[in-house]
């Protein structure tokens, strides 16, 4: 069994297996809606999000650590998206809802990367308003450019060292599956492992490990915020900035946290008296409101970034008014 030569057909036989996506089944009578609406949502999220970007980008007076995470943070948002409505939009053109093993653990390895690397510049934007807050006379010798690009190098490559780990030990331990139906519309790592004929003690591991690191930052966060808090209530400046910069951020956590939340739940206590539509949002909502939510409340909240949008909108309807 250990042969290379048996190894190797087996992770072959794996790679042309295909996989039914069996969420999508119950879409039949209202695709075309869907299809729209779907379709509506993913240009939304590019728009808002390449918003940001540009902006951010354009303007050197934004290129300070806060804008640039947030920045960082819109870019992976578009990377993480475009790891499902693609193929979201092309299964409801299709009349079968199939993607290759290969394909699935591709998607998974984007989505799962996606929101890691989320919770990792949540993270380093509740350091970077710690240290603006409680240690305001080292802010700039603290985060200098130099810090900035490794805190965002290990930003990105922490999630995609676990998720890389996560995905070789789900293919190796999944050697033989007994099934090829996904009870999702879309593939994670979690539902592949499930098909395995042979339940592994990696399977266990692996997830183990990761729910640790992401626990380690959620608790980071709190700390952070316990200081900001006790340092905001002794000077009114202070809470000024609390306000203007961090209560954006906190509402962006808060939506990140209970949309990651009631995934997990829903991946580990779903249950067939759920009907189909219910899980299908429960599976959707992680990937609709933090990527259109979060960009707009950082437009609206943080005032450079507003001001920026309106003196664009306002220049643009002065020049159509001239023509």
């Amino acid at each position: 069994v250990g042969h290379p030569i048996t190894k190797g057909l087996t992770v072959q036989i794996l790679i042309d297996t295909v996989l039914t996506l069996i969420g999508i089944s119950g879409t039949q009578r209202y695709r075309a809606t869907l299809f729209f609406l779907t379709l509506l949502c993913y240009c939304v999220i590019w728009l808002v999000n390449l918003v940001i970007i540009v902006i951010i980008i354009v303007d050197k007076s934004l290129h300070e650590p806060m804008y640039i995470f947030l920045c960082n943070m819109c870019i992976n948002t578009l990377y993480g998206t475009a790891g499902f409505y693609p193929k979201f939009l092309m299964d409801l053109l299709s009349s079968s809802y199939v993607i290759s093993y290969a394909g699935c653990l591709l998607q998974g390895f984007v989505l799962h990367s996606s929101s890691s690397a989320d919770s990792t510049t949540l993270a380093l934007m509740a350091y970077d308003r710690y240290v603006a807050i409680c240690r305001p006379l080292v802010y700039h010798s603290v985060m200098t450019k130099q810090r900035i690009c490794v805190l965002l190098f290990f930003a990105w490559l922490i999630p995609f060292y676990l998720l890389l780990t996560s995905t070789v030990t789900t293919i190796t331990s999944t050697t033989r599956i007994c099934g090829s139906h996904i009870p999702r519309i879309y593939c994670i790592n979690y539902w592949v492992g499930e098909l395995a004929c042979q339940a592994s003690i990696t399977n266990v591991i692996i997830p183990a490990f990761n729910y640790t690191f992401y626990i380690t930052l959620v608790l980071f966060v709190i700390w952070t915020y316990i200081y900001m808090i006790k340092t905001c209530i002794k000077s009114k400046e202070n809470r000024q900035k609390f306000m203007a910069t961090c209560v954006p951020h906190f509402f962006c956590l808060i939506i990140f946290t209970f949309s990651l939340f009631f995934d997990l739940v829903y991946i580990r206590f779903s249950t067939k008296h759920i009907s189909q539509s219910v899980k299908n949002f429960l599976a959707l909502e992680f990937i609709f409101f933090p990527p259109i939510i979060n960009p707009l409340i950082y437009g609206y909240k943080l005032t450079r970034i507003r001001n920026k949008i309106t003196q664009f909108l306002c220049c643009k309807h002065e020049t159509s008014r001239l023509k």
